[in-house]
């Protein structure tokens, strides 16, 4: 059974299973959902614990099959975790795990930890028997737009709040863009503001003066910024990007990957195909798809083929080469490909010339 991980201590209050997976690349939310089944097994007697971490393909299973049969010696029940970081157990770890699920005991309490898992492995075998035996936790990585009340969430849990209406939303705001992409931080921070400020409501000068600049930004969430028309957000994380050392090259691949896909969607589209389709056919699934649904038809196919030219310049400037009417330093020139791009994309944005973000 899978459930989400703000769905966990709902489900641990109505009595413990003998099997638990977590499985997600959100560090903190991980650690929280492994926390809590640690503490709801240590109030049902759950006395001992054995931690196994799987280290390489030569791991010796025997040690976690034996330790689920043997009795425990200092306790009635034992609590076993089996770590596997980088979540492949490997043709022998896959089908140990398969036998461990069938031998599974009252008396033992299983947590299995893994890091974010993609398509296949979501669909092996060994994690197809964890999910049958037991329950199965997502840990999923927090967007952007749920981190504000995430926050509230938290600062309710210490007994703090944000002043109410829109002065609240703006603190809030603020936190999130000093936080996004890192709640381990954001957890630090919300416990300074606990040991800075009594319980009760914060300023929105006591957040600003108390809260770090800590957030860390992926291309991934730039071009989502970008297409989404975030304007602020998109320039944001650029110079987040650049500051941490990301390589310029990467940056400009993504982006212009998405002009191309752009360009053969829309190809598809004016050959008469659905918008779902045309999609599809340009390989735009899941969250891109989403977003090229209200960016498509902005895009006309001169707008386009303005793009990729402006792609292809910047190209050649973030390889070392130069152009008389671009920045000759390859952050500004990926600041201007940004920029044009989301004069195109930003919501009730003017369709003005392309020209006209090249002065920016």
């Amino acid at each position: 059974m899978q459930i989400r991980a703000d769905q966990l201590d709902a489900q641990l209050a109505r009595g413990l299973k003998s099997l638990y997976t977590i499985h997600g690349d959100e560090p903190l939310l991980a650690q929280e959902a492994g926390d809590a089944i640690r503490a709801a097994a240590r109030a049902a007697g759950y006395g001992e614990r054995k931690v196994f971490t799987v280290s390489g393909a030569h791991f010796d299973w025997s040690g976690v099959l034996g330790a689920a049969q043997a009795m425990s010696l200092f306790a009635e029940r034992q609590l076993i975790e089996i770590r596997i970081p980088s979540g492949k157990p490997g043709k022998d770890g896959g089908e140990a795990l398969q036998a461990y699920c069938e031998r599974l005991s009252d008396d033992v309490l299983t947590l299995v930890q893994l890091p974010r898992l993609d398509w296949q492995q979501v669909k092996a075998a060994w994690f197809n028997a964890l999910d049958a035996a037991g329950t199965t936790v997502r840990v999923e990585t927090l967007e952007r737009k749920a981190l504000p009340a995430w926050l509230a969430q938290r600062l309710a849990r210490q007994g703090q709040r944000v002043q109410s209406g829109e002065a609240g939303q703006r603190t809030l705001a603020f936190f999130a863009d000093r936080v996004e992409g890192n709640l381990l931080a954001a957890h630090q921070e919300l416990h300074k503001l606990a040991l800075l400020h009594p319980a009760g409501e914060l300023s929105f000068g006591q957040v600003e003066a108390a809260v770090l600049d800590v957030a860390r930004y992926d291309i991934a969430k730039l071009a989502e910024a970008v297409w989404s028309g975030q304007v602020a957000r998109a320039l944001r994380m650029l110079d987040g990007l650049q500051a941490e050392g990301e390589a310029a090259v990467l940056v400009h691949w993504s982006l212009a990957d998405d002009v191309r896909t752009l360009v053969r969607a829309r190809s598809a589209l004016d050959d008469g195909k659905p918008l779902p389709l045309a999609l599809r056919e340009a390989r735009a699934w899941g969250a891109k798809e989403k977003l090229f649904e209200r960016v498509l038809p902005l895009l006309a196919e001169r707008q386009l083929a303005q793009l990729v030219a402006a792609a292809s310049v910047c190209d050649g400037i973030v390889k070392g080469l130069k152009h008389p009417q671009w920045p000759r330093e390859p952050w500004s020139a990926l600041r201007r490909l940004v920029l044009m791009t989301l004069q195109l994309t930003a919501p009730q944005a003017p369709r003005a010339p392309l020209r006209l973000a090249l002065q920016a």
